[in-house]
């Protein structure tokens, strides 16, 4: 009876244990061969930069010989570079004005005549125009493997992080969004082969 009780129990963890087929492939893949991207004449740098930043990572082997590989990443990437313009205008006036006047004759030939005037203006004019040279890199790509299967995909963009170009940042998202899945596919395949349950014999 123990014994029914247990294997009901394993039966229940491994079914909430579910993985996808993508996910099981995912969980396998230790050595993967970054293909050449398309896209613009860029692309090429950012291949090298995406094979860095897993190289890094060091959770997988990365490998130039295709044959070798469990999958492969393909896809393109492209930067673009483009100047944006900025320009303002700031203006400031002020003005007033008053005068008053005073005449008076007789024939007896006493005049009198009064004048004031007063007057007083400010005017000031600023602008400006800002040219700022500005990056833009993204990237779409996938993994296949050997049998043509895709098991993972992303798209990628930026326009530059604090400490590092668009393109660099482009690779390190996608390295890192890459190494988070895996780890996650391989941890619940883990939990999957811990609660499969043992066949107990009853004899």
């Amino acid at each position: 009876m123990k014994r029914l009780a247990l294997f009901c129990c394993l039966c229940s963890v491994a079914g909430a244990v579910e993985l996808k087929p993508a996910e099981v492939t995912l969980s396998k893949v230790r050595r993967i061969y970054v293909d050449q991207l398309g896209g613009g004449k860029e692309s090429d740098q950012m291949r090298d930069m995406i094979i860095a930043a897993l190289q890094n990572a060091g959770l997988f082997v990365i490998t130039e010989n295709p044959e070798r590989a469990d999958a492969a990443l393909k896809g393109s990437g492209d930067e673009k570079i483009y100047t944006e313009q900025h320009h303002t205008s700031d203006s400031i006036g002020f003005h007033t004005g008053d005068a008053s006047g005073t005449r008076a004759a007789s024939s007896i030939g006493t005049a009198t005549s009064s004048n004031k005037s007063v007057s007083a203006g400010i005017t000031e004019n600023e602008s400006s125009n800002i040219q700022e040279r500005r990056h833009e890199a993204q990237a779409s790509v996938r993994l296949v493997t050997t049998e043509g299967d895709v098991i993972w995909s992303t798209t990628q963009e930026s326009n530059g992080a604090k400490f590092r170009g668009a393109m660099a940042d482009v690779a390190d998202k996608i390295a890192k969004r890459l190494i988070d899945e895996t780890l996650r596919a391989r941890d619940l395949a883990k939990a999957a082969a811990a609660a499969t349950p043992v066949p107990v014999s009853t004899h």
